[in-house]
């Protein structure tokens, strides 16, 4: 490729850098944080979350579908919009970290945690109105399936770079360099998107009418789509089982540090950074769906070694982390070029194709809920607890952590392996 197509691919995947800031530190960063900064109770802070979280997945189709109406409106109309969506996200992290700035500091708990709420539903509809957007504006520049993989590549692998980034800098410069690095990045990945290859405008507005509504349920009449959702989720409930119980896994069965757990996440995201480059040569030769195939069989191959480690078996498991984010970096890169080629392949498809995508981040957050709504239960009626060291707890640790998350990883793809005559067409 030349150096032009790559400044072009990076302008289209940099949103997903500072995007990537949003969901690790909203999860991981901010409970701690806030609890330990205002006092807030735990329970209050996961009742918030959940809320919160809750009303964004039930919008997101809704997101999708105004994303159409303005891409009806042309490329420029919903450029002005993620501007504002970006300027609205920035002042909700914002206050999430500092709500005094605006509250002062004789707030009431209540009035605080009102406060968050608002913050939070803005912060969360705003980054998936920008991460639909994103995804829909790639699926409209057409492109065959290398170039499709490419643009995914760029997007997952620099969204890969956000969350390493957003892991480091709290370290580096606490809180208000997380705050403002933020923002300074989200503003350049704005400024880069506008100058990006933008999608063919049809110049047909049409308004939300009772009809429009109604393409919300039109990805659920796509056979091919349900089928490719249906792989996506057991395979993505496959992933996220572990990214649930990993801290259990590493402080009871590996008998480590909970600090280590950077180190082993670092492991596994640079490591599937890395891949993405040899992944898209892997498409070029053989095709999506073999190497997502080949992505799933290796991540088997190698996380099943996990029910042989033991006490103090930090090497052993920095290698599997490193290995199985080799095989991420499949899982990242094919299922969005497959929907990209779905909705290429379909013209009123691709018309409607923020309805698919807001239907298909739905299933990306329900994944991470049905996973813990499937192994936590399954860990306590296998007789494990939180810091239980006994060998049967802990041989049901070690099956919920990686026997579960591989018969998944199979299941999912045998559903692959046997959907070629429906995929194939996507492929091209």
């Amino acid at each position: 490729m030349s150096s032009f197509e790559h400044l072009n691919l990076a302008r289209l995947g940099l949103p997903a850098l500072p995007l990537a800031f949003v969901a690790l530190p909203l999860y991981v960063i901010w409970p701690h944080y806030f609890a330990n900064q205002f006092g807030v109770s735990l329970g209050l802070i996961g009742a918030v979350l959940l809320l919160a979280r809750l009303a964004d997945a039930l919008l997101d189709p809704a997101l999708g579908l105004w994303i159409d109406h303005l891409l009806r409106r042309g490329s420029e109309t919903l450029l002005r919009r993620t501007w504002l969506a970006g300027t609205l996200l920035s002042a909700g992290f914002l206050l999430l970290f500092f709500p005094n700035w605006l509250t002062g500091p004789s707030v009431t708990i209540e009035g605080l945690m009102l406060l968050v709420l608002v913050a939070l539903l803005i912060s969360y509809l705003c980054y998936s109105f920008l991460n639909i957007a994103l995804q829909t504006w790639g699926a409209r520049l057409g492109g065959d399936a290398l170039m499709r993989s490419r643009l995914v590549g760029w997007r997952e692998g620099l969204g890969l770079c956000g969350v390493i980034l957003a892991s480091l800098i709290p370290a580096w410069g606490g809180i208000p360099s997380l705050v403002s690095g933020f923002v300074l990045l989200l503003g350049l990945s704005l400024w880069a998107w506008w100058y990006a290859p933008r999608p063919s405008d049809s110049h047909t507005v049409s308004p939300m009418s009772q009809a429009a509504w109604r393409s919300l349920l039109q990805p659920w009449g796509h056979a091919g789509f349900r089928r490719l959702l249906m792989v996506f989720m057991l395979n993505g409930i496959a992933s996220a089982v572990p990214a649930t119980l990993m801290l259990f896994f590493i402080q009871d069965r590996l008998q480590l540090p909970s600090s280590m757990q950077t180190q082993f996440l670092g492991a596994y995201f640079l490591s599937a950074a890395i891949s993405m480059p040899l992944w898209v040569m892997g498409i070029a030769r053989f095709g999506l769906r073999r190497i997502w195939l080949a992505g799933m069989l290796l991540a088997v191959a190698v996380f099943i070694w996990t029910l042989g480690l033991g006490a103090g078996d930090d090497i052993g498991y920095t290698l599997v982390c490193l290995l199985s984010g080799l095989a991420l970096g499949a899982d990242l890169i094919a299922p969005g070029a497959l929907l990209n080629g779905m909705l290429q392949n379909d013209q009123s498809d691709e018309q409607h194709s923020g309805a698919f995508f807001g239907w298909w981040q739905v299933a990306t957050k329900l994944n991470l809920a049905l996973a813990a709504g499937l192994s936590l239960p399954l860990l306590q009626w296998l007789g494990y607890a939180s810091g239980s060291r006994d060998a049967p707890a802990l041989l049901a640790l070690s099956w919920a952590y990686a026997l579960l998350p591989c018969i998944l990883k199979l299941l999912a793809a045998a559903v692959l392996f046997f959907s070629a005559k429906t995929l194939q067409n996507w492929e091209s």
